[in-house]
């Protein structure tokens, strides 16, 4: 008897038989484009790849489908490609469920590739705290607090810079969650405006400083 296949897995296997680059990208934004959670195996699996525009579709992809990527992409996280761990944590962040949080901390504070730890800041910044229990939410942020301060002294600009939008963000939530730590980031902004060699991390965090400061 003949095997009927379904949309998702014509398109799954569209991927699995692409054999080109431009033909692996159209065959990955076919995918992303049905948002189903039977692709989300394929989709991880591309960010493997050496790909860089079928991974950005894959993400994007990803982040569509939303919470239920996100214990599927714990599970399969490639500890050995650093590539596929950046596009990972894009993933998470865009996601923003607290699943990922632990991961996020560690990854900001300590991974070895600026690409992992640039896309895990921008990441803490967004969590979506709604989603965590209340008796995890204030010492959370006082933890993902920390880890963007941190980060926000990075060697890499980009990563400093990604900080500095987290804690933008972060800056947000505490306003209504635990308003006597905003006062640590604003005084973070004007170390980094004062002091930071690169003139696009200062010029982005005067930005945050004054979006901060207007709300207070």
């Amino acid at each position: 008897m003949t095997e009927i296949l379904t949309n998702t897995e014509i398109l799954i296997e569209a991927v699995n038989k692409a054999d080109s680059a431009d033909g692996l990208l159209e065959a990955v934004e076919d995918l992303a484009a049905v948002k189903a959670v039977e692709a989300i195996p394929t989709l991880v699996e591309v960010l493997g790849y050496n790909n860089p525009g079928a991974a950005v579709a894959a993400v994007d992809g990803l982040i569509e489908i939303g919470e239920p990527v996100v214990p599927y992409l714990l599970a399969n996280l490639d500890d050995y490609n650093y590539g596929a761990r950046a596009w990972a944590l894009r993933v998470f962040a865009g996601v923003g469920d607290p699943l990922a949080l632990d991961l996020l901390l560690k990854a900001a504070t300590a991974d070895f590739s600026q690409s992992v730890r640039r896309a895990a800041a921008r990441g803490l910044g967004i969590i979506r705290w709604s989603k965590l229990a209340p008796e995890k939410l204030l010492p959370a942020q006082k933890e993902v607090l920390q880890a963007l301060l941190l980060t926000s002294e990075d060697g890499e600009w980009v990563v400093r810079y990604a900080a500095v939008v987290g804690l933008e963000s972060l800056a947000k939530t505490l306003a209504k969650t635990q308003s006597q730590l905003v006062p640590d980031i604003t005084a973070r902004f004007s170390g980094i405006i004062a002091t930071d060699t690169e003139i696009v991390v200062r010029a982005r965090t005067k930005l945050a400083w004054q979006k901060v400061t207007s709300n207070e």
